[in-house]
């Protein structure tokens, strides 16, 4: 792997269940997925018929915030959890166009994930995948010591990736792995959080029982957007925007009216700074 970090175990990609990640690609139009991948997106889409362009979305607000985060921050390091498959305009992509000096770590345990990242980033000194489930904070921090420079600001990055996180009454919480995180970051540092959210009670219990059925128990739960501000309350919330449906995080361009949104759910978070 990148800058010679080692894959903790040889696992075999299965392709009898879903993958988030694979799904996730399919949902933007990429290839690297599987029958089952594709079958779960269309079941997907009868109970959440906007998912695609909320996929779009998305992505489009990761390369905003990146963008935010390098130029007006002066953001040099980047904690990518939950990376997902290489696409166009990745993280480190995005921000090395501005400062090319920026270096990038993705966590993720997804199999694909993992051979893809290794075959496509390894020629990038700049940049590090590890094989850690996001969850393990202290293990990232240890693999990550000699690669970021942990005194200093990074921003930690959670996109679309908590609600494939059960809730917990441990540390496994979504809640306690942001703080975990948070409390080893320097100060000056930014968390950028996101996840589905949805207002229909129909559509959370849904997606979430589709998405654990399919997934086979990898996922947690659509949640509501109380609940991920809960995720923001020992950080100082970047406001103008504050926290919002992202596709109004700091547009490039005029956000769609209301009745070209999506309703059924939606991606919602927005960037903390942390200040202690």
């Amino acid at each position: 792997m990148t800058n010679g970090e080692k894959p903790q175990t040889t696992r075999v990609i299965d392709s009898s269940q879903a993958s988030a990640a694979r799904m996730y690609d399919w949902l933007l139009g990429g290839t690297e997925n599987y029958e089952v991948d594709r079958v779960a997106c269309r079941r997907l889409l009868d109970i959440a018929p906007s998912t695609q362009q909320l996929a779009r979305n998305n992505r489009a607000f990761l390369r905003r915030v990146v963008r935010f985060l390098t130029a007006e921050k002066k953001i040099t390091q980047f904690l990518d959890h939950g990376s997902g498959l290489p696409t166009q305009e990745n993280v480190h992509q995005v921000a090395q166009a501005i400062n090319p000096t920026v270096k990038v770590a993705y966590v993720d345990n997804d199999p694909m994930v993992l051979a893809h990242a290794r075959t496509h980033l390894d020629d990038n000194e700049n940049t590090l995948v590890i094989d850690y489930d996001m969850r393990r904070t202290k293990d990232i921090r240890n693999a990550t010591s000699s690669f970021l420079d942990w005194t200093k600001p990074m921003a930690a990055l959670f996109v679309s990736v908590l609600h494939c996180l059960p809730d917990a009454d441990d540390e496994n919480d979504p809640a306690a792995l942001i703080r975990n995180v948070s409390a080893q970051l320097a100060p000056g540092s930014y968390m950028v959080i996101c996840q589905l959210v949805s207002d229909d009670p129909e559509v959370r219990d849904g997606v979430t029982r589709l998405m654990d059925s399919a997934t086979g128990g990898k996922w947690g739960r659509v949640r509501q957007p109380h609940e991920v501000a809960r995720y923001f309350e020992t950080l100082e919330i970047e406001d103008p925007p504050g926290l919002v449906d992202v596709i109004d995080w700091l547009p490039d361009s005029p956000p769609p009216p209301p009745h070209m949104r999506p309703t059924d759910w939606v991606e919602w978070g927005g960037v903390g700074r942390v200040y202690r």
